[in-house]
């Protein structure tokens, strides 16, 4: 689920080919040449996934944490997502070596004042999760624009869009596929990178109206195989700027467009693909939601299947003036040991914010929230 989605509510998810090739490796150049600035020492990941699970330095990990989608926020410097959070604060409230999947978007690395990059606020993301032993997911792009173009991607963005730069969209100076590479570039020895995330909650649909709502979307026949190319073409491209680091495929896995049923199965085998993902709402206290096509028994078959650990990236649950947050912290303890259980190879609540809304009733969690007591004892 976006974020701008959660926070406003309850619940808040003709230039010629080679002229082209030619623009894509000056842009490259220059990222390279202006841009990189690798944050830490170390050059390889600590992080390996196999059928089995995930490994942290060569033993066993079944990671928990939380989704906290605006760590890279900085209102002196950039457009924002969500309220400030003191990093080190966040970082040394968490159990250790928790997984934090957090918002990278390009237009959290702008200056709004000035309209240039401004890789600031993220790279204090990535130092403060360094200086507590702490690991990221950091999602590049979100599905529905939200806190960074305001666009929804469809099917074309996924056949060619995320190679281009399109500025009347705002809030980039750059194609995603740049931007990708920029972010590995510089990102990819940090210590405390776990995986990169190319979309979060990726889906190749076609809008039929202004506001591209979901009731009235298109699924096109080569949905599937358009998503695949993406993630074949997309992923190869990131593996070739960092070897290193694994890819996450942010799938909601519920039965989305390209990813509904079977097809699952068939974009989670792309070879850059390394680990694959369901996200949980909506299925209080069951720890297996869904039914048999589309549910997460359904995904966690499919990803043993291909060979590949399914995290559930995404668990959300209400709370606050609808639920007490002592029986949500049971509802989410049931939920993460009949997953673990299962198969499933980690989970990351949704979602950690410093100003939790307790009058209300949303999914936020804040820091004396009994949440952290699962995470820590779920974690191993």
């Amino acid at each position: 689920m976006s974020a701008e989605e959660f926070r406003s509510g309850p619940r808040w998810t003709g230039y010629s080919r080679v002229a082209m090739s030619l623009v894509s490796v000056v842009t490259a150049l220059l990222v390279v040449g202006v841009f990189s600035s690798p944050v830490g020492a170390r050059g390889s990941s600590r992080v390996d996934a196999s059928e089995s699970g995930l490994s942290l330095d060569g033993q066993a990990w079944w990671p928990t944490g939380f989704n906290a989608y605006q760590l890279a926020t900085d209102w002196s410097v950039n457009f924002g997502c969500g309220a400030m959070v003191d990093l080190d604060e966040y970082f040394g409230s968490l159990p250790p070596r928790s997984l934090t999947r957090f918002d990278a978007f390009q237009a959290l690395a702008i200056n709004r004042f000035t309209g240039q990059m401004d890789y600031g606020p993220m790279d204090a993301v990535f130092d403060a999760a360094e200086r507590h032993d702490q690991l990221l997911v950091p999602v590049l792009s979100p599905q529905d624009g939200a806190c960074e173009t305001g666009k929804f991607k469809s099917r074309d963005w996924y056949v060619d869009g995320w190679k281009n730069y399109t500025p009347e969209f705002g809030r980039e100076t750059m194609s995603f596929q740049d931007w990708m590479n920029s972010a590995a570039l510089r990102w990819r020895d940090s210590p405390s990178l776990a995986a990169w995330e190319l979309v979060g909650e990726p889906e190749t649909s076609e809008c039929t109206d202004a506001a591209c709502n979901w009731w009235t979307r298109n699924c096109p026949p080569d949905a599937a195989q358009v998503l695949r190319e993406f993630f074949d073409d997309a992923g190869a491209e990131l593996r070739s700027t960092d070897p290193n680091t694994l890819i996450t495929a942010g799938f909601t896995g519920g039965g989305q467009c390209g990813t509904a049923g079977d097809d699952y199965q068939y974009v989670s085998a792309s070879p850059a693909v390394d680990v694959v993902q369901y996200h949980d709402y909506g299925a209080d206290g069951v720890p297996l939601p869904g039914d048999q096509w589309n549910g997460l028994a359904r995904r966690i078959v499919q990803a043993a299947d291909v060979g590949k650990p399914l995290l559930v990236a995404e668990i959300g649950e209400n709370a606050g003036s609808c639920e007490d947050l002592d029986d949500r912290a049971d509802h989410i303890d049931t939920k993460l040991s009949g997953q673990k259980a299962a198969g499933t190879a980690g989970a990351l609540l949704w979602a950690f914010v410093p100003d939790p809304r307790l009058a209300e009733c949303t999914m936020d969690i804040g820091y004396e929230d009994p949440l952290y007591a699962v995470i820590g004892d779920q974690a191993d």
